[in-house]
């Protein structure tokens, strides 16, 4: 194959003799070079330097010929015309560069284009041509050529370096490897660029612990890193799993004000973010901002994921404001963390709007996000939103309900107390091949419960046993939850089914329904069921045990269980004193367990005063906000009532929801004629 660089007779003389002598800077300083001077020049080899001098090569002394012309050094036109030469022969070379790219990778072909250069190629030739590629199984063949054709390399680790740094465009670390190795075997010293340019390949091979490996080296071959090294090494660490190297990095960073890449800005809000520490998150994205670093999509994204993760929608919302604000897109995985930190926050209205702008932009989205809505919606009583969205995901041609899409739904209707919708996503759950699994199972006892049919509960629960499913804590806290819901004359069904599922939780029922236990026997059984069960349902447990004792008119084992809870601390902080106000928290109990404890306060109220202990200007009884998710009834409605019974002077207050208050005056003279009352009755 043969290489013509131009028809005219002035470049081939120029290719068939010494160039003439390069500048002190000339191709391998980061100094400018005379080729910079143009601002028409297409190629600027400052892209060439790799900080190492090369030996200068003085051109023989010319006998005058019919060609040669004469030129005053006095006059500005030798320098022009040096500039233009250097100029048109890194021009030349680039077309070598071209040339090598597209043509066949073989030895032949390559060897054949780079004949042209003559018969003693020159070093800094070999550095321009191999730099200005970016073919590279051609680039490694240019290599071999002038390796083998130049008679003695001085610098043999530019060449190296220019090799190297086209394997990274490449995105090929095998053949770093490669390389550095037959460096090694050659005896080539690597140098400060040959560690970074590998460094940065594993990097973006996304092979972190290689970058880390390499790094560790670079001592001994006497390599110091400089500030970008060291800079993209805190992304290695991070991402290989060494955070506080990482982070020590990171603290020299701040301190030394090195340069820091958007890569390892996002890294470390990473790294933040995994580890919990979520403010350390939102202080990188601030730093960068102070630093005048524009943050791009993926440190937003990054970001939006951490806030996810923290649970704080609030700043996700922020974030993702000045995100659009800068004039950044939301691309699918922007739209998939948003909705996720939404949906994990139960933020109902904010993904819904998320989820419908995705839809009408055409963001498809996966399984897992879909199953994610269907869940925050069954969670919150999104009913009618929870059937779009599932409309929505049959109709998907890449994403299919799973078993844990009819999940999510059974438990919707299983809350709702809608047994016939329950029952036909079941069957559709079937129908597609899908076994239910222990929570489906635990959603329906929730729903047969609710519907007061125990026999369907009992089937139910025969049908988990056949399918080789062990009852989980919350499984047995479901049949638990349903017992305060069945008359007592159906409560036997159940008991069967905990005695098989939890001994334990059987003993405390059982001595409850028989009513024949001494009271240090039941505390005992009770205590040991809260030992053994985990500790993320032990409070559902008590709720639930307290209720049933309520249910049973049992009051006195009712408090002793609420004693317990708060031995155990299993509740916290239910009654609250301050030299203004006494409080009563019942947000976190259920309806039973509300009413034990306000049982319990007005004892102790009694006894206070009884004690000579004067109550504060005002007393409160705080039930929380809004209604069940799942019922028109709240627990502050309930409250209400049951105050009006008990004649108790605690009103609503207008301007804290969910507060009954009541004055010093008017409960000190309601208690005192409870005490008369009493002794009346007596």
């Amino acid at each position: 194959m043969a290489f013509h660089l131009s028809s005219s007779s002035h470049t081939h003389l120029y290719l068939d003799t010494q160039p003439l002598p390069p500048s002190p800077s000339h191709f391998l300083h980061l100094t400018p070079s005379p080729f910079s001077r143009r601002p028409n020049t297409t190629f600027n080899p400052l892209k060439v330097s790799l900080q190492q001098d090369t030996p200068q090569t003085s051109p023989p002394t010319q006998t005058p010929s019919k060609r040669s012309l004469w030129v005053n050094p006095k006059s500005p036109k030798p320098s022009k015309l040096r500039e233009q030469s250097y100029d048109t022969r890194y021009t030349s070379l680039v077309k070598f560069s071209h040339t090598l790219n597209t043509c066949s990778p073989t030895e032949e072909s390559v060897f054949e284009v780079l004949n042209e250069l003559g018969p003693t190629p020159l070093e800094q030739d070999a550095v321009i041509i191999i730099n200005n590629m970016d073919n590279l199984e051609t680039a490694i063949l240019t290599l071999q050529y002038f390796q083998k054709r130049i008679g003695k390399v001085t610098k043999e680790v530019i060449l190296y370096n220019v090799t190297l740094k086209v394997v990274k465009k490449c995105r090929n670390f095998d053949k770093a490897e490669f390389l550095f190795r037959e460096m090694l075997e050659k005896g080539v010293k690597p140098d400060n660029i040959t560690f970074t340019t590998i460094i940065s390949c594993a990097r973006m091979c996304n092979l972190p612990v290689k970058a880390v490996e390499l790094f560790e080296k670079m001592g001994n071959y006497g390599c110091k890193p400089d500030d970008v090294t060291y800079s993209a090494m805190i992304d290695a660490y991070g991402r290989a799993g060494n955070v506080e190297m990482a982070l020590s990095l990171y603290d020299r960073a701040r301190t030394e004000k090195w340069r820091v890449d958007l890569v390892t800005f996002s890294t470390l809000i990473k790294i933040y973010g995994v580890a919990g520490n979520f403010d350390g998150a939102l202080n990188v994205y601030e730093e960068m901002k102070a630093l005048g670093v524009k943050p791009n999509l993926v440190i937003y994204n990054t970001l939006l994921d951490a806030m996810g993760r923290a649970k704080r929608p609030w700043q996700a919302k922020t974030v993702y404001r000045e995100m659009t604000k800068s004039g950044l897109e939301p691309s699918s995985s922007t739209y998939a963390a948003l909705l996720r930190a939404y949906c994990r926050s139960r933020y109902g209205e904010d993904a819904l709007h998320v989820y419908r702008e995705m839809k009408e932009k055409g963001v498809e989205l996966n399984v897992v996000l879909y199953n994610s809505m269907l869940a925050m919606c069954a969670d919150i009583g999104y009913v009618d939103d929870s059937i779009e969205i599932y409309n929505d995901m049959k109709k998907s041609e890449t994403s299919k309900p799973d078993s844990w899409t009819f999940s999510s739904l059974i438990t919707m209707y299983s809350c709702s107390g809608k047994v016939v919708e329950a029952e036909k996503v079941l069957e559709e759950m079937l129908e597609s091949g899908f076994e239910p699994n222990i929570y489906v199972l635990t959603s329906l006892i929730q729903c047969y419960g609710k519907a007061n049919r125990t026999d369907d509960v009992v089937k139910t629960f025969n049908r988990l046993q056949e399918l080789g499913i062990t009852p989980d804590d919350r499984f047995c806290g479901c049949l638990l939850n349903v017992i305060t819901q069945i008359s007592k004359e159906e409560l036997g069904k159940l008991i069967v089914c905990i005695g098989k599922a939890n001994s334990k939780l059987e003993n405390v029922v059982t001595l409850l329904v028989k009513e024949e236990t001494v009271d240090e026997i039941f505390k005992d059984k009770a205590n040991e069921l809260f030992g053994a069960i985990s500790k993320d349902v032990r409070k559902a447990y008590c709720n639930c045990l307290i209720d049933l004792c309520v249910n049973l008119n049992l009051l006195e084992r009712a408090c002793d269980l609420l004693e317990l809870g708060l031995t155990l601390g299993i509740y916290t902080a239910i009654q609250s004193k301050s030299p203004t106000q006494w409080s009563l928290q019942l947000k976190s109990l259920s309806l039973g367990a509300a009413l034990t404890a306000l049982h319990v306060w007005m004892s102790d109220l009694s006894k206070a005063l009884d004690s000579g202990e004067e109550l504060p200007p005002l007393l409160g009884i705080n039930t929380g906000h809004g209604k069940h998710k799942y019922s028109d009834k709240g627990l502050a409605s309930v409250l209400e009532s049951h105050l009006k019974e008990l004649d108790a002077p605690f009103h609503e207050a207008p301007d804290k929801v969910g507060w009954f208050l009541t004055t010093k005056v008017a409960a000190t003279s309601w208690l005192e004629s409870r005490k008369s009352a009493e002794l009346v009755a007596r």
